[in-house]
């Protein structure tokens, strides 16, 4: 497997590292610190030890003075071991701890306050565009997502189908996170239809058919394993009457793909722009985790039905960006922004499309969607 150089950066002190599995925390850890005393959760034996004795801990760090680095992968198997690892951050100033999870949800659930900010709170993502460089396929990227995992496998699709069977489902089940794991994977495949899309959590829960709260609760779930992002509404200083409903997303667009069922009756190009949007969206929020979360990413509609996809407000601006799968750029592909561009003239309006010149039309930038997520390079700001 090539191991590919990651955006990702240390940040120096004690830290939790959360991200969905299959996305290279151990990877980047064992690379990055290769002498550090390793404790690995997911292992049965240590499971085990860890749980009826986490005290056991505090012996393995004794017996390890030269150890300065001390990583815990899957900290969520064990949660009660934070509060040996509290006591040691405070009694061994020398020592960090690097404790990574696939979800918070079951520290939350204990009672658990991650530390009491002690350490801090980082997340890896999955590949974006401009850590692949020249290998990045924009094709591929939306047939088969940006997961390392499945990325570095000769066989994508399989690992595709592994991964959402293995992990979203009997993960889920394994960590006892739903009750019904029959309602649960239900649910699944009737939310891929609301990717990219409104969040109607009545319309979900009849064809589910489970009530509202247990159609809520599932949202819930895939946020905590930062399997979904769900977007805001962008409302500051708003001179038109907005929704209220957030917007859901995957958090990848190959998941995504392999989720959704598709046949005879479905238009490919709505499935494709739906993948397109998740792509993007996918790159901006892991460009903007490295830039340490500077900025906020929203969308922004209308009741009357305007909209643009995302919004990306932060110290440095305002960017409209709106994302179409057609290779064109039509007159009404641009009302949305146009319409943002009235209330916020000072925003940074952009269209991402499948062409392959970047255009200007009035005071709106068409890019090519490759070359925009290409550019994007955590640190640095959206400029054209």
């Amino acid at each position: 497997m090539e191991i590919k150089n990651r955006f990702f950066n240390d940040p120096g002190v004690s830290f939790f590292l959360f991200g969905p599995r299959g996305t290279g925390k151990s990877t980047w850890l064992k690379m990055q610190f290769k002498e550090a005393l390793y404790i690995d959760l997911l292992s049965p034996d240590l499971f085990r030890l860890y749980s009826a004795r986490p005290e056991r801990l505090r012996e393995i760090i004794e017996g390890n003075p030269d150890k300065k680095i001390v990583i815990i992968d899957e900290i969520q198997k064990v949660p009660v071991i934070l509060d040996i690892i509290h006591q040691l951050i405070e009694e061994k100033k020398e020592i960090r701890f690097i404790l990574t999870g696939s979800s918070s949800r079951k520290l939350k659930r204990t009672g658990i306050d991650l530390l009491a900010g002690r350490a801090i709170l980082k997340t890896l993502h999955p590949f974006i565009a401009s850590e692949l460089g020249d290998i990045f396929n924009i094709e591929n990227a939306m047939q088969y997502g940006l997961i390392p995992l499945i990325v570095n496998s000769k066989k994508p699709v399989e690992s595709l189908k592994a991964y959402v069977s293995l992990y979203l489902s009997e993960e889920i089940k394994m960590e006892g996170l739903v009750r019904n794991i029959g309602d649960f994977s239900r649910f699944l495949e009737v939310i891929s239809f609301s990717n990219a899309s409104i969040i109607n959590s009545s319309e979900i829960a009849r064809e589910c058919q489970v009530g509202r709260k247990a159609v809520e609760g599932y949202l819930s779930v895939l946020n905590d394993l930062m399997v979904a992002h769900t977007l805001q509404v962008f409302t500051k200083k708003a001179k038109k009457h907005l929704i209220s409903h957030p917007k859901f997303y995957f958090f990848d667009t190959g998941v995504f793909k392999a989720l959704r069922p598709s046949g005879t009756l479905d238009r490919p190009h709505e499935i494709e722009g739906s993948a397109l949007e998740t792509l993007v969206l996918q790159n901006l929020i892991a460009w903007n985790a490295y830039s340490e979360n500077r900025n906020q990413i929203y969308f922004w509609r209308t009741r009357a039905g305007i909209e643009v996809d995302f919004i990306i407000y932060g110290p440095d601006g305002i960017w409209a960006i709106e994302v179409k799968q057609s290779k064109d750029i039509r007159l009404k592909n641009l009302k949305g922004l146009i319409s943002f561009k009235e209330d916020y003239p000072e925003a940074h309006c952009i269209i991402l499309y499948r062409g392959y010149e970047k255009l200007k039309k009035g005071n709106i930038l068409c890019i090519p969607c490759e070359l925009f997520l290409k550019s994007l390079v955590p640190g640095r700001t959206i400029k054209f």
